[in-house]
């Protein structure tokens, strides 16, 4: 490395983890701070990235008779995800300190899973996003074993089992990439000269896909889900960590459109039947939760539905919209868990069905009714630009399919002001417990994802320019649609 510029990708990796490590010896008293401060210096070095146009591309034979490299580069739609992950990391950090009794284990598992994530999305070699995709499930896993509720174990076994299926295949869709393909690294700058060509293409695609099937989710491999968040944690850190970690949509776009090339166009009809199916299908589910994390749960699925329609239709329009709604999804959703959390920890309940909560404390339930709004992609929200660019795009190679996932919009709206009214507005229960408002930092916790959300939603340029590059870079290797 020849200049610190150069250092700032894997400083903005290994940080967290190094900070995981540190607080294991740091005394009770001084760990909030000191994660909270490691946190804020990975999200500053992710924003000077940024502030220098990204990174340069940086190669280390890692384990050399294996081919396998050290390739990392943080930019375009990679640096807008490691960003969005720093930022929701820190604001974790922020809850998990107040909320959690004794945080440090908890604080050193965000921290180590952050580590994982950002690994994920600067990964150039295939092998090396393995090694991260699997690191980032043991803190999730740990923190669902560790703070999870009586369901717990359930749960966990599900999610694993799902996790483990989707990774070996893609374990062996990796090697044979490399292997048939001739390649002699598992770097991509390797693997995309040295494509595989023929029906093994289209095997090896199908391979790759199961895990992200699992991680975008689509249906059916989205049936951990619900289950994972509703016996996580009641606060909503873990699942703001689990929000993150649906990694599926970015994975297809950056590996898997220009490594199959052929098997994208020839399966393109099919998959975004499949992706439009499971935006509509968790719509129609979520309106019949009870449960406000089972609700958002569906309500992030049929979200991935979007996405994962936008990057199979390999139009322009609607694949920079898939990354722009993957990047900022994860800011609404993951504060409306922490909102929820907020609420849980009031009444004690994460019912839908309370009532009245609007009357005795307002600015919860004012934050949670704009976080809804971002929620269901009104105009002036960040989610607005996403679904829009989707449908539009999607409307250009296949019409009825965005004509199906529109009506999602729509259902979208219904389960959220559904659940909302039945929340804040409807009667208070006589004898219920008095619901404090907001106090201290939970103001800065649900308002500082709210105001990137509105101000990304308004003042889109600086996103759309980072991220339009990288997009047209892989269509233009892919031929155009």
């Amino acid at each position: 490395m020849n200049s610190f510029t150069d250092w700032l990708p894997t400083l903005m990796i290994f940080l967290p983890l190094a900070g995981s490590l540190l607080l294991l010896v740091t005394p009770k008293t001084f760990r909030d701070e000191v994660a909270g401060f490691i946190a804020a210096l990975t999200l500053g070095a992710g924003l000077a990235i940024w502030r220098g146009g990204g990174s340069e591309l940086f190669r280390w034979d890692w384990i050399p008779p294996l081919g396998i490299t050290y390739s990392v580069q943080l930019g375009g739609v990679s640096l807008a995800l490691a960003l969005v992950t720093a930022f929701m990391s820190f604001i974790a950090i922020l809850y998990a300190a107040r909320r959690i009794p004794n945080p440090g284990p908890m604080l050193s598992l965000i921290l180590a899973m952050e580590t994982g994530l950002i690994g994920i999305f600067a990964a150039q070699d295939l092998m090396l996003f393995y090694v991260f995709f699997e690191d980032a499930l043991i803190p999730a896993l740990l923190m669902l074993a560790i703070y999870g509720k009586s369901g717990r174990m359930a749960a966990l076994t599900k999610f694993a089992a799902y996790t483990l299926f989707g990774s070996l295949l893609m374990l062996v869709s990796i090697i044979g990439v490399r292997y048939i393909g001739g390649s002699p690294t598992f770097a991509m700058t390797d693997l995309k000269q040295n494509l595989v060509q023929g029906s093994a293409q289209t095997w090896l695609y199908l391979g790759f896909l199961a895990a992200m099937a699992v991680k975008l989710p689509l249906w059916p491999m989205h049936a951990w889900l619900p289950d994972f968040h509703e016996q996580n944690h009641d606060s909503g850190i873990p699942d703001v960590m689990g929000t993150l970690y649906k990694v599926g949509g970015y994975g297809i776009f950056t590996f898997a459109i220009p490594l199959f090339p052929d098997a994208s166009l020839e399966l393109r009809p099919v998959l975004m039947g499949l992706a439009a199916f499971t935006a509509l299908y968790a719509a129609w589910i979520a309106f019949g939760q009870t449960d406000w994390k089972r609700l958002l749960a569906y309500a992030g699925l049929s979200h991935m539905g979007f996405v994962a329609l936008g990057v199979f239709s390999l139009n322009e329009t609607a694949v920079i919209g898939a990354m722009y709604l993957l990047a900022f999804q994860n800011l609404y959703t993951g504060a409306l868990f922490l909102a929820v959390g907020m609420l849980q920890e009031r009444i004690g309940s994460l019912d839908t069905r309370v009532g009245g909560v609007m009357t005795q404390a307002g600015a919860l339930g004012g934050l949670t009714m704009a976080l809804w709004f971002a929620s269901i992609a009104v105009p002036g929200m960040a989610g607005f630009i996403g679904e829009f660019s989707i449908l539009l795009g999607a409307y250009q190679v296949f019409p009825w399919l965005a004509f199906i996932a529109g009506i999602t919009t729509i259902a979208a709206a219904a389960y959220a002001l559904t659940a909302f009214q039945h929340t804040f507005w409807q009667a208070r229960p006589a004898g219920a417990v008095r619901v404090p408002d907001l106090v201290h930092t939970e103001w800065l916790i649900l308002t500082l994802p709210l105001a990137v959300a509105v101000l990304f939603g308004v003042y889109s340029a600086p996103a759309l320019n980072l991220m339009q590059p990288a997009v047209r870079a892989v269509l233009t290797a892919l031929g155009g649609n």
